[in-house]
């Protein structure tokens, strides 16, 4: 089965970095790297515990760990994409999903918060809903509760109007 994930056209590094990720995270990988830190301890005595001895692990462990910080965020950022995209298609997909919500992840922070504030008047509403099993988009949600609080004003302010006009039959 061919890998799907390691591309023949991407450049030359992002091939190695999609290969180095593979590897890093495989058994064989893991078995290799205790393998090391077993065969440094036992050496330990051999070489008295000295400076050098000391530096050879230390040195190791951080060029690998400075190469994994970038490896790691490399696919953090691939894999947060490919949900993000997901997460799009979804929304896009969804009739009365709000539209507001592709790419969401391309908002500023100001953004994201009105963003907030709507969903949580949604959820407020929601709240208030007596039809648990029914959600809204924001803009639904914001129509339909506009056209309950003008329903419920209409009556008032018929009454509110007999009473200034001194009609009160």
């Amino acid at each position: 089965m061919t890998d799907r994930r390691i591309r023949k056209h991407e450049p030359l590094p992002s091939r190695l970095a999609s290969l180095a990720t593979e590897w890093t995270g495989s058994t064989t990988a893991f078995t290799l790297a205790f393998t090391v830190i077993v065969v440094w301890l036992v050496t330990g005595p051999l070489f008295h515990y000295s400076d050098t001895w000391q530096l050879v692990i230390n040195t190791g462990t951080t060029i690998i760990t400075f190469l994994m910080v970038f490896l790691i965020q490399r696919a953090q950022n691939k894999d947060a994409l490919a949900v993000q995209l997901k997460l799009s298609e979804l929304v896009a997909a969804i009739d009365g999903a709000s539209n507001r919500l592709i790419s969401v992840e391309d908002l500023s922070e100001e953004e994201l918060k009105v963003l907030q504030i709507h969903f949580q008047r949604l959820a407020e509403m929601s709240r208030r809903d007596e039809d648990l099993s029914h959600s809204h988009s924001v803009e639904e949600a914001e129509a339909r509760h506009a056209l309950k609080r003008d329903r419920r004003r209409k009556p008032a302010q018929k009454i509110a109007e007999k009473l200034r006009s001194g009609n009160s039959d």
